[in-house]
């Protein structure tokens, strides 16, 4: 199974690359690309290539050495390729055209879209496999962050079960799992106190660990680095290369480098490369823009729910040593949210006196005034001055912040999961097990607050068992391949058993006795009707029930108007204490994005005037308030300078830390989000 591309060598790209995204840090998972062999019988020819990639341990300077001379290299050797051609349509501006710029195509056997748990264990399954049966075999991550890592957000608590079958060794090999779960507590919430509530034994965390889901994604990527699986931090899957009949999927188009904010190429102009691939594998995270394509392209929802969201907020604090209690995991139902919006509080002692701590809110949310951020951080009767948290928090010092969108449909809400030429895998799919976080919810729990956990522990062992089963059904496909099996021109490789896979897995039993937990929220008790019937189904029924409750519609369709009995929300000013303002917080995510680019939140010309028109006179500006990074002003202006109602609408696109909540809970659905130059968004590292 070995691998070619043609064009231009891959060293000189990923060379230009890793200059262009770097910044003025380095990534410690970025790998040096090492040249075997480099032959060529013409700059026109096909010229296959054989390249190691390897984990350096040296200082950067040594690497940019390495990367520099591994580029010039290439330019001598290949003076004549399309990479010059490509200079020719950009020297004239007004008849550049991006369509049609050559772009490098890199041929590999696997392509994974996203270097998060998913897509990670997946690429170590892939080549323990190969390694056991003696083959060869490319695997390639492109994870849009500057680093692995740097867009992982997770509370997190985790059970080990995947990470024992994928990596049994882990605890000698060094896992960042330091911090066993000690004890486990539920709490009801009113606006001054608090009440426990009950906790079921089988809900126990006994055995799990409280983590930075960063860290471990980290050490996945060196597992996998050491394993041969070549990784692209700062390449972000932009585009799909689907196949001539438009059914099946064979490959990926990186993002663009150096384009300006009106799309004209800037000095340092790099188009993206093309990755074709026998198979693709999208692990996105929830949400995930190439993932949305697939799905809506190939029809895989049919005959599915739509899939519902969460957002989720978090902090992590350092404490005083002596209020610090190491493993503690405690969740909260009910205050600071009402009864028609799902949603609960986590808090968990990691080590190193820190904590981590925050809220989910359910974004089927019905009033338009809610600010999952200000649940959060607003003084005086909002979360963090709850004496629960204030007390615990008081000296402390807030040193990490960030926000993302997370599954909460369930069963019924995940797509096929299978096309010619690929699958979805981790959240691009959707198996978070919403209520069971192991041993974090009771009761109740399993009602509001239960997600919070969830998303935060539960999700990761689904997530990864799910990669590990595409990576299997992956290589029995590739494995009865032909000898001369040509990419371009045979059918799309079949991997259409994943989904009987994923069915005799624990995964879908998990999911499929939780199914009705979640839906059952819809109501018209709000969350107590869903608290009561969580309770039966999950400590009296078991989940073994014939009927399934489903989800009615999308998040955004369960937006009412601002004039249906709401009124603005009274959210007290951030004391700088122990709450914060939103862009101070959003400095503490090291959010980056560069200068003059194409704006990635995007919203059509021609739509400006309807989508403030519509989003201000029916919900009263909602994108203003959802969105945790304040990307979304709607501005007074007059005449020429408002959109329209005498508003204006201004994205503020560096802020993003690409949660995905816009173009989720918009209520016109009229802004798509797309990757931003690779390496830009937050850099994550505690979270």
């Amino acid at each position: 199974m070995l691998s070619r591309f043609s064009t231009v060598p891959l060293t000189s790209t990923i060379a230009k690359r890793t200059a262009t995204v770097a910044g003025p840090t380095t990534t410690t998972a970025r790998l040096t690309p090492a040249i075997a062999s480099l032959s060529s019988t013409s700059a026109s020819a096909s010229t296959s290539r054989s390249f190691s990639f390897q984990r350096t341990a040296q200082h950067d300077s040594l690497r940019n050495t390495k990367l520099a001379s591994a580029m010039t290299s290439s330019a001598r050797l290949f003076s004549t390729s399309a990479r010059t051609a490509q200079a020719t349509p950009i020297e004239d501006e007004e008849a550049f055209d991006l369509s049609t710029v050559e772009r490098v195509a890199d041929e590999v056997d696997v392509c994974i879209v996203g270097g998060g748990p998913a897509g990670l264990s997946a690429a170590i399954r892939l080549m323990k496999k190969a390694q056991e049966e003696g083959k060869e075999i490319r695997v390639v991550v492109l994870e849009k962050g500057a680093e692995i890592g740097a867009h992982i957000l997770s509370g997190a608590v985790i059970e080990t079960r995947a990470l024992d079958e994928l990596i049994p060794d882990w605890k000698e090999l060094g896992a960042p799992l330091n911090q066993e779960a000690t004890s486990d507590s539920m709490r009801w919430l009113t606006p001054t106190g608090s009440f426990p509530m009950p906790h079921p034994p089988q809900m126990s965390n006994k055995g799990n660990y409280v983590i930075s889901l960063s860290k471990l994604t980290r050490w996945l990527a060196e597992q996998a680095e050491e394993l041969g699986v070549e990784i692209y931090p700062g390449f972000a899957g932009a585009e799909i290369l689907w196949t001539e009949d438009g059914k099946g999927v064979k490959g990926v188009v990186t993002n663009d480098i150096g384009l300006d904010k009106n799309f004209r190429p800037k000095d340092a102009f790099e188009p993206g490369m093309e990755f074709h691939a026998k198979v693709t594998l999208f692990a996105e995270g929830a949400h995930g823009s190439l993932s949305k394509k697939v799905i809506n392209k190939l029809n895989l929802r049919e005959d599915k729910d739509p899939q519902t969201y969460g957002l989720g907020v978090k902090e992590v604090w350092k404490i005083k040593k002596e209020k610090h209690e190491p493993g503690r995991i405690q969740h909260t139902l009910g205050w600071p949210l009402d009864n028609s919006t799902y949603g609960g509080t986590w808090l968990y002692h990691m080590e190193d006196e820190m904590v981590s701590l925050g809220i989910v809110v359910g974004l089927d949310y019905p009033n338009p005034y809610i600010s999952p951020f200000r649940e959060l951080q607003a003084s005086l009767h909002r979360l963090k001055h709850h004496p629960i948290f204030a007390d615990l928090l008081e000296g402390g010092e807030c040193i990490a912040y960030g926000a993302r969108a997370l599954n909460e449909g369930g069963y019924q809400s995940i797509p096929k999961l299978s096309f010619p030429g690929g699958g979805l895998i981790g959240c691009s799919a959707g198996f978070l097990n919403v209520p069971k976080i192991k041993g974090q919810f009771c009761v109740c729990r399993r009602a509001i607050g239960v997600r919070a956990d969830i998303f935060w522990s539960s999700g990761t062992h689904t997530a990864m068992k799910s990669g590990m089963l595409a990576a299997d059904e992956t290589f029995k496909a590739l494995s009865a391949l032909p000898e001369d099996y040509d990419q371009s021109s045979a059918e799309s490789v079949d991997i259409s058993s994943y989904e009987a896979a994923f069915e005799d897995s624990w995964v879908a039993k998990e999911l499929k006795e939780i199914r009705n937990l979640r839906p059952s929220f819809h109501n018209p008790l709000g969350n107590w009707g869903g608290i009561m019937y969580s309770g039966l189904d999950s400590l009296i029924l078991k989940g073994r029930v014939p009927w399934t409750f489903h989800h009615p519609q999308e998040d955004f369709e369960s937006t009412k108007p601002a004039s249906r009995d709401f009124t603005p929300i009274d959210y007290p000013a951030p004391d700088g204490v122990l709450s914060f303002d939103i862009l101070t917080q959003v400095s503490r995510t090291g959010t980056n994005h560069a200068e003059n680019q194409p704006v990635h939140l995007h919203l059509k010309d021609s739509a400006r005037a309807s989508h403030v028109r519509d989003n201000i006179e029916q919900f009263d500006g909602l994108l203003g308030r959802v969105c945790p990074a304040a990307v979304y002003e709607y501005l007074d202006a007059d005449g020429k300078d408002a959109d329209a109602v005498g508003k204006k609408l201004v994205i503020n696109s560096q802020n993003c830390i690409h949660c995905k909540t816009c173009s989720i809970k918009v209520p016109t659905q009229d802004i798509e989000w797309r990757v931003p130059e690779g390496s830009g968004g937050p850099k994550y590292s505690l979270t």
